[in-house]
């Protein structure tokens, strides 16, 4: 039972998003015509998987001590998994299972480190920072809790991901990844819109608690129109190919999930069609992006 309950907080159904941003680091490395190693590669998908789970299993362990997993309802996209309110006597190995999986993480970062040079340090310090802090205090800062998944998953994965496999930086990583930035963003925003309430009773200070929801919708538009509008910029300027148009049909899912937050607000959660597509958007636009990216 105590296995089983750490498994649940892993949020297994989360983690894909993990390997669709490493994919898509993994792909300008293969267009910038490096010679990449199998083994460092998949050092790489295991310490960002490590990573995401570290911060699934350490903020279920907290929302359980403040008593915050017991006032909220659940939906399948937001709400926690409710593993430790059905089984209290595992938060130690919760706790215990978080922290390991943030070692196994810094572990693979010091290996890179001495492998690939000292250039890799900031993104991991980066990350790490972002692992520690989300939960007790990014989530109290309006702007750092909209802006926090967008650097975890698309800047600090993908610019990561190249960094390692190829060892220098380059503008055009950084540029792609400000699609997943973005579209990773909005997935966050739009899964606190149920937890409103029970977010605020726990001393949280979101963007829908500190600005309302017609504010919150307003930058999920404006940040929907930002990544598509930068896949369009990087097709036009050449840093893409024009396959690259295929990463805009996921745009449908976006809108449609926008339609969802304008129509029910706090209520969306209700509705987990709509949810559904915003998680769609921003697992298929960087797979669909890496995609045309290897193929153009």
């Amino acid at each position: 039972m105590r296995l089983k309950t750490v498994l649940q907080t892993f949020r297994p159904s989360f983690l894909v998003l993990t390997p669709a941003c490493v994919f898509l680091g993994l792909s300008t490395a293969l267009a910038s015509y490096a010679s990449l190693n199998g083994f460092i590669m998949l050092l790489v998908l295991v310490g960002a998987i490590a990573a995401h789970i570290s911060v699934n299993t350490l903020n279920e362990y907290h929302d359980f001590n403040s008593g915050l997993d017991l006032k909220t309802n659940r939906t399948p996209f937001s709400g926690g998994s409710g593993a430790l309110p059905a089984n209290p006597e595992a938060a130690t190995a919760v706790l215990i299972a978080g922290m390991a999986s943030l070692l196994v993480t810094i572990t693979i970062g010091c290996y890179f480190i001495v492998e690939r040079g000292i250039s890799i340090l900031p993104v991991g310090i980066a990350g790490v920072a972002l692992v520690i802090t989300y939960t007790q205090w990014i989530n109290r800062s309006p702007l750092l809790c909209l802006i926090a998944p967008g650097l975890g998953f698309g800047i600090l994965m993908v610019v990561g991901a190249h960094l390692v496999l190829t060892g220098e930086y380059s503008r055009p990583v950084w540029l792609v990844a400000l699609v997943p930035f973005f579209l990773t963003n909005n997935l966050l925003l739009l899964n606190q819109y149920p937890d409103i309430d029970a977010d605020a009773s726990a001393g949280r200070n979101t963007l829908p608690i500190a600005f309302g929801l017609n504010t919150s919708n307003v930058v999920y538009a404006l940040f929907m129109v930002a990544a598509y509008s930068t896949i369009l910029l990087l097709i036009v300027t050449g840093y893409l190919p024009g396959l690259g148009v295929i990463a805009l049909l996921p745009m449908a899912f976006s809108l449609f999930a926008l339609s969802g937050a304008v129509r029910y607000s706090s209520r969306i959660g209700e509705h987990p069609l709509y949810m559904g597509a915003n998680v769609a958007a921003a697992l298929l636009t960087p797979l669909l992006l890496g995609i045309s990216i290897i193929t153009g």
